[in-house]
């Protein structure tokens, strides 16, 4: 297709994708003359990733720039192609080490891996911004003296193993790596909303089977 092709299937102005391609957020398409070139479905569905990114997510260009690099590494396996892409999303701020708050959580996450059984997880928390999440998270609950210890948190974790399950399964069902990994870079971003709105309307659900409506 030509590039007013791409930007009426898209919904992009052919200004933003233009942006996107001198940007290098879009790759290149098929030079037909020294004026036109030709793009295909990947276009399209790169576009598609590039606004869930910047629009949805508010990713800066630069970060996604770096994420759209790591989903084209073809040189990585799938598990750390996937796990570079995920971990280069903004994440929280880095947690304070001189706050006793900090160090109490990063003990309790760190028994809670091993309660899961998350060896990866355990072994990658030095480098995981997503651990280091973690650990912000449960060291605010702390300070407030919520206590939010492994044991409590452990059937949660469970919970997300069946989620990270159904997001897995998922994926393989779309044929190229490319195609496998962007879908888990649109999901972290576009399908988080999603599962926070189910857990509320849950807990709306539980509260009313357990306590009634009046």
């Amino acid at each position: 297709m030509r590039l007013a092709d791409l930007s009426k299937r898209s919904g992009v102005s052919t200004a933003t994708i233009k942006y996107y391609l001198r940007e290098g957020l879009l790759p290149p398409g098929r030079q037909i003359n020294a004026t036109t070139a030709e793009y295909d479905d990947g276009h399209l569905r790169r576009l598609r990733l590039v606004r869930a990114l910047i629009q949805v997510g508010k990713v800066p260009v630069a970060t996604a720039r770096e994420v759209l690099g790591h989903v084209d590494d073809e040189s990585l396996g799938r598990t750390i192609r996937l796990g570079a892409a995920l971990w280069a999303l903004p994440q929280d701020a880095e947690p304070d080490e001189a706050d006793p708050a900090v160090t109490a959580a990063r003990t309790e996450v760190d028994r809670l891996l091993e309660l899961l059984g998350w060896e990866t997880s355990r072994e990658l928390a030095p480098l995981s911004p997503v651990h280091r999440s973690l650990v912000v998270a449960v060291a605010a609950l702390r300070r407030l003296d919520y206590p939010w210890d492994a044991e409590l948190m452990a059937p949660y974790g469970e919970l997300m193993m069946q989620v990270a399950r159904r997001d897995l399964d998922f994926m393989e069902t779309h044929a190229s790596e490319a195609e496998k990994v962007e879908m888990a870079v649109a999901a972290a971003v576009l399908f988080q909303p999603v599962l926070r709105a189910l857990h509320r309307l849950a807990q709306e659900e539980e509260s009313a089977r357990r306590y009634g409506i009046e």
